[in-house]
């Protein structure tokens, strides 16, 4: 049985004016900025009017560890805010915008999948509402006012050597990780070494997604650390003074953007950053307006749980003074096999050794998301090719670590599939039980923040960081810098640093190659193993196929 292309579902949809989403959530047409007939942003007039109103209860959807098998994060997301809505409960989805690099790259799309996606699919996948592109030219122009401060004499009495500030793309390009810049003689400034990160990794994503209003936008941006002197004391971008043009630049993308489901319900999509490399969330100011027009917001955090969900728990929501009622863990039965050693050409046949092997990653992830004090369900994303015995063998498993796993059909059946996994969401949270906690407290030393996360998140016995590194650390301690969270760049492949360890690895190391002070976005980016801050494109990126039609449509997105 052959099925449809997500993209000619997607094209199929029967869309309804943005104004009637808006109306959904008690937002006049007065209060949204239209961009076409689909999309718009909501004006921050409105989200100043809510502020007054309960919270409605928030779900987080996160993962086992990514496989090329596919786990189907987003889509669960979706299908399970379509679900909420079934079964009569006011509820929206809050997700994060699509990077033109991976979409370019291997990923192909971020907006759902079969039955349980948000619409217009394709302009999400590309340039959507320009906030990327309006992220990627304030942190262009920072970038552009230090080299041209240094040129015009320096008077912050910049240290060439130390200019922290990278420069950045929304596109996956290897060629421009380190480069040298200013060559060409006097007349182009000083030549010296920097090089390009991706857009998303930018501290300014990281700062709007963790932002309260243009205000608190604006003192962060003028925290962020641009470069050091000679007497290794900081530089800041409002020493630069760049802090209120790039607001200026930014004002239009800090509003939240709304869409809709394949079934009309309400959707954010705001903000992008990885959690491989960044903290991997949805936007502060979408998920706390949804939680002031919503009664149940159902969000997600990229990657598998040990980043995306510790990067929620122990920044966004220490950050913002949110707290989840309930965490969906995703998994399917194909990742599963190949967790269990099963090669992908391989997972069409049936393999219950397999799934019940490959469990003990799903296992770690259960053990985890419990360890914050949240209360965790288990969702079985299907797939067609998933045969009884192996479902059972996953529920068995989810059974014996105290948590009941649901078989959802959202991809297949949208919220007619995804019910069952929203009525089971619906009794968790109302049965109280979150006692959601950081696992960290804000005081203890930095080192102490990334060994806890590695050592009962990725059950590494250790972690490795030269003098260097530890010097560092210390040094920003002494600055004030202690109290911040960490924010931990690794693959995403695996607990570990080593991507093909997959399962549930233990005895390992977690090296520490670098460490970044964020101080606009209010963390430290630990870099570990071989991860990069830009990505390259693989053998044979989806950018291949992707093409218009005789019709003029776009072919190639999935």
């Amino acid at each position: 049985m052959s099925y449809k292309s997500d993209i000619e579902i997607a094209r199929e949809a029967n869309k309804k004016p943005i104004q009637e989403i808006g109306a959904k959530l008690g937002i006049s047409s007065d209060d949204l900025l239209p961009y076409g007939h689909d999309k718009a942003k909501v004006s921050q007039e409105f989200i100043n009017s809510v502020q007054g109103r309960e919270d409605g209860k928030l779900v987080l959807v996160t993962a086992i560890n990514p496989t090329p098998a596919g786990e189907g994060k987003t889509t669960t997301t979706v299908g399970l805010g379509d679900g909420l809505n079934r079964i009569g409960k006011n509820a929206m989805i809050c997700i994060r915008e699509a990077s033109l690099g991976p979409n370019f790259g291997m990923k192909g799309g971020a907006a759902g999948g079969g039955y349980a996606q948000v619409v217009p699919m394709e302009e999400m996948n590309l340039h959507f509402t320009g906030d990327f592109h309006a992220i990627t030219s304030a942190h262009s122009l920072l970038s552009a006012m230090i080299d041209n401060h240094i040129y015009w004499g320096n008077e912050c009495e910049i240290d060439t050597r130390r200019v922290a500030w990278r420069r950045v793309v929304d596109m996956n390009d290897r060629a421009l990780r380190q480069i040298t810049a200013s060559l060409g003689g006097v007349s182009n400034g000083f030549p010296r070494e920097t090089g390009f990160d991706i857009t998303v990794a930018s501290e300014v994503m990281a700062i709007l997604c963790l932002s309260n209003d243009l205000k608190d936008l604006e003192k962060r941006l003028g925290d962020i650390i641009v470069a050091y002197r000679r007497d290794k004391t900081p530089v800041y971008c409002r020493d630069i003074k760049a802090e209120g043009a790039m607001t200026v630049l930014l004002k239009d993308a800090m509003q939240p953007n709304l869409v809709q489901t394949l079934e009309n319900n309400p959707a954010f999509v705001h903000g992008g950053p990885f959690a491989n490399i960044a903290h991997g969330c949805n936007s502060v100011i979408a998920t706390k307006t949804a939680l002031k027009v919503a009664d149940y917001v159902v969000t997600e955090a990229g990657f598998g749980a040990d980043l995306g969900a510790e990067k929620f728990m122990n920044i966004k929501c220490r950050k913002a003074g949110i707290a989840p009622s309930a965490v969906v863990l995703v998994a399917t039965v194909r990742a599963m096999k190949m967790n269990g050693g099963v090669a992908k050409a391989d997972l069409g046949a049936e393999n219950v050794a397999a799934v019940k092997a490959g469990c003990a990653n799903l296992g770690r992830h259960i053990e985890n998301v419990k360890s914050f004090g949240v209360p965790v369900v288990v969702a079985i994303n299907h797939f067609v090719t998933d045969t009884d015995a192996e479902v059972q063998a996953v529920k068995d498993y989810c059974a014996s670590h105290g948590v009941e796993a649901v078989l959802s059909r959202h991809w297949e059946l949208g919220s007619e599939g995804s019910a069952d996994l929203a009525r089971k969401v619906v009794e968790i949270v109302e049965g109280g039980s979150a006692n959601f906690a950081p696992i960290y407290p804000d005081e203890m030393p930095l080192f102490e923040k990334i060994e806890t996360i590695a050592k009962r998140i990725y059950r590494a016995d250790e972690v490795l960081a030269d003098n260097k590194i530890r010097t560092q650390l210390k040094e920003w301690e002494a600055a004030g810098y202690g109290i911040l969270p960490v924010c931990m760049a690794k693959t995403q492949y695996s607990f570990s640093t080593d991507p093909s360890l997959r399962g549930a690895p233990t005895g390992h190391s977690v090296p520490v190659r670098e460490v970044r002070l964020s101080a606009g976005a209010g963390f430290v980016v630990v870099v570990c193993g071989e991860i990069m801050t830009m990505p390259g494109l693989p053998r044979k990126p989806a950018a291949e196929t992707i093409c218009l039609n005789d019709a003029g449509e776009i072919e190639g997105l999935f």
